[in-house]
């Protein structure tokens, strides 16, 4: 039973790269400490902050630009991030972070900076909508390092930042109320409600 749980565990982790983007290098967070994943797989909670990573980048946009050397929102970006806050409400255990990147123009040092800034703008405003800044993190952004559309000329897709689920206030998934899991799992209970009722209709029909 514990290998299948590794191993479906690894399966999971492995899957939550699906939706990394093009060119990002492997987290390096992760290597030497087998021991440190092998127990949050086993205790789930690998699987829960996978399965709300899913969620997350299912249900709401999770990115938005930005003009040319610029870390200004605009009405789009502020409407994204509003619809980010308000899904980042259901789960108030969760952890996020936001990445900052640019194109291609300007030096690598300044594009770092440039990123940050972007991603710090994000995060302002998560917090102004009524998420902690315990809960947000606008990491050392990725500068030009990531781009979307491989160009040395100005791409606005380039211009982004990203926000993703990274992890858990409290020190194990299994402090997490139980609400939270039924609002993880809803979708495959009304699933299994719904396969439950068209298989008691075709037995009926039989």
């Amino acid at each position: 039973m514990l290998k299948f749980t590794a191993i479906f565990g690894l399966i999971l982790t492995t899957g939550a790269c699906a939706y990394k983007e093009a060119g990002e290098p492997l987290d390096g967070r992760y290597f030497g400490a087998a021991t440190t994943n092998n127990t949050a797989v086993l205790s789930g909670d690998r699987s829960y902050r996978v399965q709300l990573a899913n969620r997350f980048a299912n249900d709401v946009p999770t990115t938005i630009n930005f003009d040319f050397d610029s870390a200004r929102l605009d009405g789009a970006a502020r409407q994204v991030l509003s619809t980010q806050a308000n899904w980042i409400r259901q789960f108030p255990e969760v952890r996020f972070r936001v990445y900052g990147h640019t194109d291609a123009v300007g030096s690598q040092g300044y594009n770092k900076s440039l990123g940050l800034r972007r991603a710090r703008a994000a995060v302002n405003y998560l917090v102004s909508q009524g998420i902690s800044r315990q809960r947000l993190e606008a990491v050392a952004s990725f500068g030009e390092t990531q781009p979307l559309v491989l160009t040395d000329a100005p791409e606005r897709r380039n211009r982004r930042t990203v926000t993703e689920v990274s992890g858990f206030v409290a020190a194990r998934v299994n402090e997490l109320d139980g609400k939270y899991a039924a609002v993880i799992y809803r979708d495959y209970v009304q699933s299994a409600v719904v396969q439950t009722t068209l298989t008691n209709e075709g037995s009926l029909g039989e």
